[in-house]
């Protein structure tokens, strides 16, 4: 009995002192001990929302990489310039007239918006809207207007052995299904070659299937394009053992889209004489417009940490504040700019945002600036709101459906992770033990095993949840 004493005891004393450590302070004692800071670096910022008092902050002036976390730079900026309502357009004109046996004397336009979200269904929607206006042939052409955004298809400091990976899309104010097709591989009887499905359809590329199914002795099934010809021809080879899906990017999306547009015309016994490049004219007639919605665009930026969401998010702010034609990164940069200057309070001579992404090697940011943000956002029901709905949650989906499964971090952190070579971060939400709110951010850098920065990071948020 004694014994049971001396260690119940013991426990209560425990628990004291941890109950007296302020939250500093165990924090403090993660960042010095933690082996993973021998070789690399961090920034750290907690501020108690509910307060209004910073109650934790290391290294938080440095200046760091921020890969995906700078969605959310991106995301608040959007949500405060353009609105939750602000719609993205793809639209479809023609010039001349239609005649009785069903002939446009004229040409056919496809007007970009930089939608991220369309895809192979929208394209039907597009194709059926020119049937259904009764358009059989096209003496002209069909042109597609591309004139919304510059030529440049890849942000600056991108990483061009990136491709041909589909979260790196050739940029494009024609964008079909991300700029990329969905190769899946169907095995079939043992030797012979698999079953290849390309969506969407088009006569865009070609397949070539080298493969073969259950043969071990062909190595490792590899699924990919000529892209350092920036070709698009889809190779298949090694051994195809079990039914598997791969997403390639195509070169170039703005051609992707045209190509595939006037296959689906005819299929639709609709001639299409040629296709070319322009800009529709303002007494063009408008036949279709589809509408995209910001909603879905900032859910997928945030949830699934998509490039090229928060791309077309990022040039929208250009387009938006710009009368000019072929916008470039520089004036979607000024909008950021200006924002964090006149908003934010912060100069941005100090700092370096060159995409909406993040997947640029010349972004710097610091703790500190990206903790304005999440405290500008807190305070605005309206950008908050959207913007909390749409970030990754603890153990349950996004980013974060694979981390903090287990306790009080669990559906508690609602937070935009970050991952580029060498850097891995994670800046969101997340209720203390006694309810008030806490926004947070951990850069890590220099990091060689991004699953080591992770765990210190669902570290430090399970100690926030205390």
């Amino acid at each position: 009995m004694k014994r049971i004493g001396l260690l119940f005891i013991s426990f209560i004393i425990c628990c004291c002192t941890l109950a007296a450590q302020t939250l500093a302070e165990r924090l403090d004692a993660v960042v010095s001990s933690d082996k993973l800071l021998t070789t690399s670096e961090v920034g750290i910022s907690v501020f108690n929302l509910t307060q209004g008092k910073q109650v934790y902050a290391y290294q938080d002036k440095k200046l760091y990489r921020p890969a995906s976390i700078e969605k959310l730079i991106t995301s608040v900026t959007a949500l405060a310039e353009l609105g939750e309502y602000y719609v993205f357009n793809t639209r479809v004109a023609y010039t001349g007239t239609i005649t009785q046996d069903s002939v446009l004397q004229g040409d056919l336009y496809v007007v970009g918006g930089f939608d991220p979200e369309f895809m192979d269904e929208d394209m039907n929607k597009l194709a059926e809207a020119v049937h259904n206006s009764g358009i059989r042939s096209i003496q002209g052409r069909l042109v597609a207007d591309v004139s919304l955004t510059d030529s440049i298809y890849w942000g600056p400091g991108w990483s061009w052995d990136d491709t041909p990976e589909s979260f790196q899309p050739y940029l494009s104010p024609l964008m079909l299904n991300r700029g990329c097709v969905n190769v899946t591989v169907i095995p079939g009887t043992k030797g012979k070659r698999p079953q290849v499905e390309v969506v969407p359809e088009s006569d865009y590329y070609t397949v070539c299937n080298l493969a073969k199914s259950y043969l071990p002795q062909e190595g490792k099934l590899k699924v990919t394009r000529n892209w350092l010809d920036n070709g698009n021809t889809i190779y298949i080879s090694g051994n195809a053992n079990y039914r598997c899906t791969k997403k390639l990017n195509m070169y170039a999306s703005q051609d992707f889209f045209l190509h595939t547009f006037a296959y689906k015309l005819n299929k639709k016994r609709i001639s299409v004489q040629a296709v070319a490049y322009g800009m529709c004219p303002n007494e063009a007639t408008g036949l279709y417009t589809l509408s995209r919605p910001l909603t879905p665009v900032l859910k997928r930026a945030l949830k699934k940490s998509d490039n090229l969401s928060a791309e077309a998010l990022f040039y929208h702010l250009g387009i938006h504040h710009s009368d000019e034609k072929y916008v470039g990164y520089k004036d979607a940069q000024d909008v950021i700019y200006d924002f964090m200057k006149n908003e934010i309070g912060y100069n941005p001579d100090d700092y370096s945002i060159v995409d909406g992404s993040g997947v640029s090697l010349y972004n710097y940011i610091s703790p500190a600036l990206m903790m304005e943000y999440l405290k500008y956002a807190y305070s605005r029901a309206e950008i908050f709101r959207p913007l909390y709905e749409a970030l990754p949650i603890a153990g349950v989906d996004g980013t974060l459906g694979n981390r903090m499964k287990k306790g009080r971090a669990y559906r508690n952190v609602h937070a935009k992770t970050g991952t580029v070579t060498g850097v891995s971060s994670l800046a969101g939400y997340v209720k203390a033990g006694n309810g008030d709110m806490l926004a947070f951010v951990i850069i890590n850098q220099n990091v060689l095993k991004g699953k080591d920065a992770r765990l210190f990071q669902d570290k430090i948020c399970e100690i926030l949840t205390h």
